[in-house]
Formats: C-alpha cells, sequence, structure tokens
C-alpha cells in the first residue's frame, strides 16, 4: 500500500521564497556597484538558492508506504516507521520542517520527537495515518470533519 499527499502552499510563504533570493541579488548588485568579478559569483549563489527554493516547493509531499511514513522535501527527507507514531495534532508552531503552510499537524513519535507537516487534504491523509499507525489510538479533536 502506498498513499502520496501533496504539501499545502501558502501563497505568502511561497512569495517570500521566491522573493527573498531576488531581493539579496537586487541589493548585492547595488551594493558592489556593478564590479562582475564580485557579483558572478553571488549571482551563481542566489540562483543556487533560488533553485533550492523551487525544489522545494515543488517536491514537498508525504507518503505512507510500506511499515513507514516518509516525508519529502527538495533535499531532504524523513522516515519515520509507522509503528513510532504516537500522536498527531493540529499546530500553529513555527518549528522548521517539511511544510509549506501554516495550517500544519504535528506527528510525534519516538521518544520526544516532533515533525511538522502541511498536507492540502488533511481528512484523507489523517484516515490513512490512523489506518496503518498501530500506536496512534486517537487524535487530538476531530480531524475528519475540517
Amino acid at each position: 500500500m502506498k498513499a502520496k499527499f501533496r504539501s499545502k502552499v501558502d501563497r505568502k510563504l511561497g512569495m517570500i521564497g521566491v522573493a527573498t533570493p531576488c531581493v539579496a541579488l537586487i541589493a548585492i548588485y547595488t551594493g558592489v556597484g556593478g564590479n562582475r568579478a564580485v557579483l558572478f559569483p553571488l549571482a551563481i549563489v542566489m540562483a543556487l538558492v533560488a533553485g533550492i527554493v523551487v525544489w522545494i516547493v515543488l517536491s514537498t509531499y508525504y507518503e505512507i508506504a510500506g511499515n513507514a511514513f516518509i516525508a519529502h522535501s527538495g533535499p531532504f527527507s524523513w522516515r519515520i516507521p509507522l509503528k513510532d507514531i504516537s500522536g498527531v495534532r493540529e499546530s500553529d508552531s513555527v518549528r522548521s520542517g517539511p511544510a509549506l503552510s501554516m495550517d500544519r499537524l504535528e506527528i510525534a513519535w519516538g521518544e520526544g520527537n516532533i515533525l511538522v507537516i502541511s498536507p492540502e487534504d488533511k481528512a484523507s491523509f489523517l484516515a490513512a495515518l490512523c489506518a496503518h499507525a498501530p500506536r496512534l489510538a486517537a487524535l487530538e479533536g476531530d480531524f475528519r470533519d475540517r
């Protein structure tokens, strides 16, 4: 069994992710006065940063595959055994994680580990997770009705 869920993307977060490298490049250009010896390497770095941001936005998703929950986000991934997941709750945490929206869930597993995610379809994600995570006895609140 394999279920895949895309991350919800907040428009503001997406715009900030795209605008930041652009603003940095303009600031660098005006700061170095058009000095190409300095500008070119910095432009390459900014292009790489912008590329990574686009990669993360386009490739952040979550899957339940076999006996694991896997979160993918650009070059990063998290693999959590389903048997270790002990809780899921809504969150407004600003904690870093593979979540591209502030409409988040926190997944608790192991000894106090937390991962924040933002599935686009929370109800379907939670139904699939509850069906496959044996320790996940009850969720805080009824997510299926939202």
